[in-house]
């Protein structure tokens, strides 16, 4: 009953539309007046508790070096970068358009900040050369996602925070899956616009090509400095963020001196606001997750899933099922911050390594973000490419049964997330 009444509320208020952070809140209160245990200390406290972790400290950091770099003309150079690799080739600007997700996935960690930038750059000049905006527009939400995938990522802050996992291991084993992202929406591409008629760049001589590797060598750097930093431990994630966050300052002032000081308060401002959205989500849900556990619910939901403890392959497809229809309805961060507590003990008691499950649940919750009608990149890309939902839709299918091929391979071969992952740590 204790469940259903959690369930019950929180999809209750949220269909009257009200924000997922008070949603947790009111689902809490429910609870708590079922348990009949309502106190506002335990509300307050557990509010400045979800707040008060040094792990999360990572978020703020990691979202200002993000805005950092869109200002200090780092974004340029990535693109400029990989249009004088690929530019030539038949659909080459697609190619431009992964490339340039997968190297922002190691810079900003946010799918959201990486589709609006690219998208807003690319989809115009993907739509002047002759390509078709809608499949132009899929391409890039489609690649905005490898971003919480690949170090660093804030997804895989939040969930090695609320489970307890290792940060540093979940960022190792994000790197594999996210590189095979970027292969399967490369050759999804090249099927899709292999016979298109559309305009190719002129190749670019070596000395172009070196030219724009040193113009972007201090962006593709930071991704290499940050992992170097975190496999040989010479920082924690929490001090990676704040190189990064450092690093992209200097850059865009001293070396590429696109960003101005008046620009400062601009892209501070900027950075507090999405941190404040994030960091309440998570202190709220601090709140619904420590009634969770004391209501018991975990205990619950593993008596359900039971029968399917001794069978780890069914388990996980069952999990990744669920977690997909809920990823239609519900954003990336509370789709974690809710469920992460209630499945933890199950794939402990089923014996499945939890990084492999944190990769497993971040990446699904991210095909989540394509979905309508909540996809939260799937509505920044249609605002950024001046298309529908309904027109979007008919570009992104391909991609979207990509990524979704790429999850179902990692649950039938674990060995794609596993064996790197200890290369990677040294174990």
């Amino acid at each position: 009953m204790a469940f259903a009444v959690f369930v019950g509320s929180l999809i209750g208020v949220m269909a009257l539309g009200m924000p997922i952070a008070f949603a947790l809140l009111v689902s809490g209160v429910a609870l708590m007046f079922y348990l009949d245990i309502f106190d506002t200390q335990i509300i307050a406290q557990n509010l400045i508790d979800g707040a008060d972790n040094f792990s999360m400290l990572a978020i703020p950091f990691f979202i200002l070096a993000g805005e950092l770099m869109n200002a200090g003309g780092i974004s340029n150079r990535i693109i400029n970068f990989a249009l004088s690799l690929v530019g030539h080739i038949r659909g080459g600007l697609g190619y431009v358009a992964i490339i340039a997700s997968v190297l922002f996935a190691g810079l900003s960690g946010s799918a959201v900040a990486d589709t609006a930038a690219l998208g807003a750059i690319l989809i115009p000049m993907m739509v002047k050369a002759g390509y078709d905006r809608n499949q132009s527009t899929g391409l890039i939400a489609a690649g905005g996602i490898i971003a919480p995938i690949i170090p660093p990522s804030i997804p895989m802050i939040i969930f090695g925070v609320t489970s307890g996992v290792s940060i540093t291991k979940l960022f190792m084993a994000g790197i594999v899956p996210g590189l095979l992202i970027g292969l399967c929406l490369v050759v999804c591409w090249w099927f899709m616009v292999r016979k298109d008629e559309v305009e190719v760049f002129p190749r670019k001589s070596v000395k172009e090509i070196l030219s724009a590797t040193r113009q972007a060598i201090w962006a593709l750097l930071l991704p290499a400095f940050i992992v170097g930093g975190l496999r040989g431990g010479v920082f924690t994630p929490t001090e990676a963020a704040v190189v990064a966050a450092f690093y992209a300052l200097f850059v865009g002032m001293f070396i590429y001196r696109e960003l101005k000081i008046q620009d400062l308060f601009k892209v501070l401002v900027a950075s507090a606001k999405a941190t404040s959205m994030v960091m309440f989500l998570v202190a709220a849900a601090m709140v619904s997750a420590w009634l969770i556990t004391v209501a018991n619910i975990p205990s619950i939901v593993t008596d359900m899933l039971g029968p399917f403890v001794e069978n780890k392959l069914l388990l996980l497809l069952v999990i990744n099922a669920l977690v997909l229809l809920v990823g239609t309805a519900m954003d990336l961060t509370p789709t974690i911050l809710i469920l992460t507590p209630v499945l933890m003990p199950i794939i402990e008691k089923a014996g499945i390594d939890p990084v492999y499950f944190g990769v497993l649940f971040v990446l699904n919750n991210c095909i989540g973000l394509l979905t309508p009608p909540v996809g939260t990149v799937l509505n920044v890309a249609c605002g950024v490419g001046k298309i529908g939902m309904e027109d979007i839709m008919k570009g992104i299918w391909p991609f979207l049964l990509a990524e979704t091929l790429v999850l179902i391979l990692l649950i039938l071969f674990p060995s794609i997330v596993t064996v790197p992952l200890q290369w990677f740590t040294g174990m």
